[in-house]
């Protein structure tokens, strides 16, 4: 049996009062998207922040290509792309400073990093603003040059947070393509509120609300039963949950 690339066992996170994320568990092996979905405030990011090493559980476990986040943080980093939430950048940073920043930081040689660093300009249709400063950039560009800074040192698992979040129908067409090619050879999490991505995206979905997972399957399983995958997203998270 092949060890996930990404493993969450029993996460739990509370911030004071509130429970955040209450005993979410997954998994996603090479060659899988895994869409995680649910209602603003259901845990999504949190959970996200906690499997990118981002932030510590209150309790569980998890784990990024074998390497347990709470005792080898940056070697199961080393292995990771995340893209947040956001587009977070040094304004002042061209897409070209940026990929050789991080580059650098990751111990990339100059010849390992150039090669990268074009092929993640040509992935994320870059060309035309790799030089120009981030501040001058439209949100889809921003998401874009974020997304590439995560696909930078080529890891075998990657956290999408809302990758197409200010793309145009065209570039969200575009970049779901990518994704799918992307996930031939690594274990990749989508978190999105936009439900068409879901059938041209993920090949298992896990829905929260609460922090609590209401639904783990396929998504013709979750829309069976249902008029449409609106319907069914509105049947599985109309429980109320007390903080």
């Amino acid at each position: 049996m092949t060890t996930p690339l990404i493993l969450l066992r029993d996460i739990a996170k509370s911030f004071g009062a509130t429970q955040a994320v209450r005993g979410l568990s997954l998994e996603v092996e090479a060659g899988e998207v895994l869409g995680l979905l649910g209602p603003n405030g259901a845990g999504k990011s949190t959970s996200l922040r906690i499997a990118s090493g981002c932030l510590d559980p209150t309790s569980g476990s998890a784990h990024i290509a074998g390497f347990d986040l709470s005792e080898s943080r940056l070697a199961a980093q080393a292995r990771l792309g995340y893209l947040p939430e956001g587009a977070p950048c040094w304004e002042a940073m061209s897409p070209n400073d940026l990929f050789i920043f991080l580059g650098r930081a990751r111990g990339l040689d100059k010849q390992h990093l150039r090669a990268r660093s074009e092929a993640v300009v040509e992935l994320a249709g870059l060309e035309a603003v790799r030089r120009r400063p981030f501040d001058s950039l439209s949100k889809g560009f921003r998401r874009r040059v974020a997304l590439a800074a995560a696909l930078l040192h080529d890891p075998p698992a990657l956290i999408l947070d809302e990758p197409t979040d200010g793309l145009d129908p065209n570039q969200k067409r575009g970049l779901r393509a990518r994704i799918r090619e992307l996930a031939e050879d690594k274990a990749i999490i989508v978190s999105t509120h936009i439900l068409e991505e879901v059938p041209a995206l993920c090949d298992r979905i896990v829905v929260i609300d609460h922090g609590r997972t209401v639904f783990t399957g396929t998504p013709a399983g979750f829309v069976e039963g249902h008029a449409d995958l609106d319907a069914a997203f509105a049947a599985v998270t109309a429980s109320e949950v007390q903080p």
